[in-house]
């Protein structure tokens, strides 16, 4: 099994962590840091930003959370029509920019959602065009978009190839959903866990080693890519 402490890695992979519906970045923080043992967070750099959009109805955090709450976009109860994509999607884009780089997302319940999107989009030049490719995914309680819009179909028409690391809970009612959505990937990270909707607690052997393994993959590309970096002769100008 893969030591959480780590090897020798030149930096931390960065997450922009995507927020669930009606919450907000504190709220994900608690979720992700609170939950998750510190070996683990330890060697993460997360950013948690709050959506563009404040909630337009009740959430189902309340008493749980303190507000406010936001949302990343609004849609339909069948989850097929949706409003403000694209003015979330610029938002998102500005925000990478403003406060990057970046190496991954990182996204929870509509998080994920757009989370994968932006990734399977970024890969096929149809979003997040001003920013380097997106290295790293992680996804807890995922799904695809669905409905006739354009970003139900065109984020999944190729296999994403990058590592991704996806939670999938027993007793979640976006489980199927999420299996449907590892299948768009290639060699993903899974790590099932008997709890529904949330982000699980890492505290089983199992879970652990496959988190230990996916942290262990990201610090050795970035530290490829560093010393690559560093071996690349530097520009020299002629005189």
């Amino acid at each position: 099994m893969g030591s959480l402490g780590g090897g020798v890695c030149a930096r931390r992979p960065r997450f922009l962590c995507l927020h669930g519906f009606r919450t907000s970045g504190e709220i994900m923080r608690k979720q992700v840091v609170g939950k998750w043992p510190a070996e683990v967070t330890a060697r993460l750099d997360l950013v948690f930003p709050d959506a563009p959009f404040p909630a337009e109805g009740k959430s189902d955090v309340e008493g749980i959370f303190d507000p406010p709450y936001y949302e990343w976009f609004q849609c339909n109860k069948g989850y097929t029509e949706y409003r403000n994509l694209d003015k979330c999607f610029d938002y998102v884009e500005e925000l990478m920019i403003r406060e990057g780089p970046f190496d991954g997302l990182m996204g929870f319940s509509r998080g994920s959602v757009l989370s994968a999107a932006l990734v399977g989009l970024q890969q096929q030049g149809l979003a997040l065009a001003r920013l380097p490719k997106i290295k790293f995914l992680v996804i807890i309680s995922g799904a695809r978009f669905r409905g006739l819009h354009t970003v139900a179909e065109k984020p999944y028409a190729n296999k994403i190839n990058i590592p991704s690391l996806h939670f999938l809970g027993d007793t979640d009612f976006l489980k199927n959903d999420g299996e449907k959505l590892i299948e768009s990937f290639v060699d993903p990270f899974i790590i099932r866990h008997p709890k529904g909707h949330t982000v699980p607690r890492l505290i089983d052997e199992k879970s652990l080693e496959v988190m230990s393994c996916f942290l262990d993959k990201m610090e050795k590309e970035i530290s490829g890519h560093s010393s690559t970096e560093a071996d690349a002769p530097a520009d020299v100008e002629e005189k």
